[in-house]
């Protein structure tokens, strides 16, 4: 193993079956990479992935809050629910009507009788287009009501809390423990379906997404023991006694507003995890930066989530298929140009955002530069192998992608917060969870990367969902399962696509919503200032020095 504990393709040797694949592409302790996390070692088996855990993917926003709602109304009196958010708006809908608001559903929980605590990044000021007073907004009155919401600032400079977790525990019952982990916050502008409308209470994006941009995005529902390696992430950040000022003057009198303690209440003692519940096998995966003051759980950061990928990516044979909202790092896009360079069989298809979500003369060209290099990077490296998408609605509206999703040979899938760049690999705290269902998928190619491993049923049914809704519902399932028919039939209907708005959108609108991924090129002379803001403010390194230089996660 390398010394630095970056994962090798070299499968663990050890338990037989299914344990023995599983080993071959979830990290081991050692090459998380972490010794001051305790969320490998609190079990008995020492594994850093639990088996017997019940997953659902849940494609939309609307399809997450409905089902978040649900459970949510359902506490009652010594329940636990535990939040992690970039952003939250305490005003916004879960569902239609009057008294669906997010802070209105978490006071009902309090005054129901749960314990209802939540981490939310403090933010900068509205006037720099983020979320400091929405934030403000939805803590002051859940707290004010006896909740505890607290504006964590505790990050790296230029850093944020990008995890997206929701945690509910029902008192005197071990087995109903549920978590909710993916890339939706609990904000305006989430809450889309597949029709892709936009959500009644939108954010303002580019203004080509039109007044109410549609919105896509994923969310995962764990049950069994999985729930405990997620609650035992949140507990860590909850107990981390930084406090969340740092003595602050500006920060102290946010506090103050939102009426928060100056340090967190602690939280009831840890309860035993959830039993076996389903087929799928997990493993939660973090990127936490190195900092000052560290983390007490993270002193030198965790880069787990970039690790988990270069394991996986390093088994990766046939297909790999990704939706990413910043697939823009030279870091990244080397891992993936190796990928293809190795293999000469392997198929990408990544779908992405047409535009940022700000794309001003300024804010624009730091963001464009990044994706620009990568997808260079990629498509020297694969030629025609590489196909990149955006998506639009039947109404020729580009459909945001904030989705985080990364399927490898329909065996191993993972959905979370972090995205494929730099910030989220190294810098930013992020969340995610990979997933490896133990049942077969027996459908033809039971076993497309030919490894002997077969087709798993989780990735490759969360790769069908997806693929019937960007492509149309018309298309044959043999189409579908194929990666090679599947590949061509991306690249067909993105082009016919383009054809008829090229030729003035005359006659039928052809099936589908991808469009074939064609990015304005930066010239020179804006390149030559959006590369370093690019490189210091949009995706940072939040690595020690050392593996800086070695280019290693």
């Amino acid at each position: 193993m390398p010394s630095d504990g970056n994962p090798s393709d070299t499968p663990t040797p050890g338990p037989s079956g299914d344990d023995r694949i599983e080993a071959s592409w979830f990290l081991t302790p050692e090459e998380r990479g972490n010794p001051d996390t305790s969320i490998d070692t609190r079990r008995a088996d020492e594994r850093a992935w639990t088996a017997g855990n019940a997953v659902t993917a849940l494609i939309h926003g609307r399809t997450y809050f409905e089902r978040l709602l649900e459970r949510v109304e359902a506490m009652g009196p010594g329940d636990l629910l535990c939040f992690t958010d970039w952003r939250g708006d305490g005003d916004e809908r879960l569902a239609d009507g009057t008294g669906q608001d997010v802070a209105a559903i978490l006071i009902r929980a309090l005054r129901a009788g749960a314990d209802v605590r939540g981490l939310i990044w403090r933010s900068h000021a509205d006037s720099a287009s983020f979320s400091e007073h929405e934030h403000i907004e939805l803590a002051r009155p859940v707290n004010e009501a006896g909740g505890e919401i607290l504006l964590d600032e505790r990050v790296r400079r230029s850093g944020s809390h990008h995890q997206k977790v929701v945690i509910l525990h029902r008192a005197g019952s071990q087995d109903d423990g549920v978590a909710f982990v993916g890339g939706i916050d609990l904000c305006h502008g989430r809450r889309d379906d597949e029709r892709h409308a936009g959500d009644p209470q939108p954010i303002p994006l580019d203004r080509r997404y039109g007044p109410r941009p549609p919105w896509h995005d994923v969310q995962l529902e764990i049950r069994g023991p999985a729930v405990g390696d997620v609650m035992h992430s949140f507990r860590e950040r909850w107990e981390d006694p930084t406090p969340l000022d740092h003595r602050n003057p500006v920060t102290s009198r946010i506090k103050r507003a939102a009426r928060e303690p100056r340090r967190a209440t602690p939280l009831p003692p840890p309860w035993r995890d959830p039993p076996p519940i389903g087929p799928h096998s997990v493993q939660v995966l973090r990127t936490y930066p190195r900092k000052r003051p560290p983390y007490p759980f993270a002193s030198n950061g965790e880069r787990s989530i970039a690790r988990a990928y270069t394991k996986a990516l390093r088994r990766a044979r046939s297909l790999v298929y990704v939706e990413d909202q910043y697939l823009w790092s030279d870091d990244v896009a080397s891992v993936l140009a190796a990928t293809l360079r190795r293999e000469p069989d392997l198929r990408l298809i990544a779908v992405v955002p047409r535009f940022p979500d700000r794309d001003g003369p300024f804010t624009g060209p730091p963001y464009r530069i990044g994706r620009e290099r990568a997808l260079d990077r990629v498509f020297e490296a694969g030629g025609d192998r590489v196909a990149v998408f955006d998506l639009e609605n039947e109404e020729c509206t580009p459909i945001y992608v904030h989705a985080k999703v990364f399927i490898v040979d329909d065996v191993w899938a993972m959905v979370g917060s972090d995205n494929l760049n730099r910030r989220s690999w190294t810098h930013d705290s992020e969340l995610s969870c990979a997933v490896i269902d133990t049942r077969v998928d027996e459908r033809e190619p039971a076993d497309p990367a030919g490894r002997g491993e077969r087709a798993r049923v989780f990735a490759r049914d969360l790769r069908l969902r997806l693929w019937r809704e960007h492509l149309g519902d018309d298309l044959p399932e043999s189409v579908l399962l194929d990666p090679r028919e599947g590949f061509q039939e991306w690249v067909s209907r993105g082009r016919r696509l383009d054809e008829w708005h090229a030729d003035g959108r005359r006659g039928p609108r052809p099936p589908g919503r991808v469009r074939v991924h064609r990015p304005d090129r930066t010239s020179p002379g804006v390149a030559f200032w959006a590369t370093p803001l690019y490189r210091l403010l949009v995706d940072p390194d939040g690595r020690p020095g050392r593996l800086r230089r070695t280019k290693r996660f």
